[in-house]
């Protein structure tokens, strides 16, 4: 089954122009044209646009990116390069994780704060509370 470029940002819940500049910027190598140059999408491609996606919500430069399809390009031989790039960026990752979950707790806490200030089971200060 093959989609458009619409049809693939409508399924992938992405903007068109980001599936044209993941393209351009060649972290697409497998997309195919029809006769009229327009882009033609599989099954697989979505795939791999939806895992472009998720690397790029993570915060992978494109650079990083770009350097692995040049590796996967190559084959099986650079198998072990690009999944010490992955086990490196999994490193940033657990600890923008743990960063998140100490904010998270944070407003969790300042949320509870507030709601006992307006359950009047705790007085409200007048002074700015910096406590956590």
């Amino acid at each position: 089954m093959s989609f458009t470029i619409k049809d693939a940002s409508d399924k992938l819940g992405i903007p068109a122009h980001t599936i044209r500049y993941y393209d351009k910027e060649g972290l697409l190598p497998f997309i195919q044209r029809d006769a009229n140059g327009n882009r033609v999408f599989e099954v697989k491609d979505l795939e791999w646009i939806n895992l472009m996606t998720c690397f790029r919500v993570t915060g992978m430069p494109v650079a990083q990116l770009k350097h692995i399809v040049e590796l996967a390009l190559q084959g099986e031989s650079t198998i072990q390069e690009r999944r010490a790039i992955l086990e490196e960026h999994k490193k940033v990752l657990k600890k923008q994780q743990r960063q998140l979950d100490r904010a998270f707790e944070a407003v969790n806490y300042k949320l509870s704060k507030y709601d006992s200030i307006h359950k009047g089971e705790m007085p409200q200060s007048s002074e700015f509370d910096m406590s956590l």
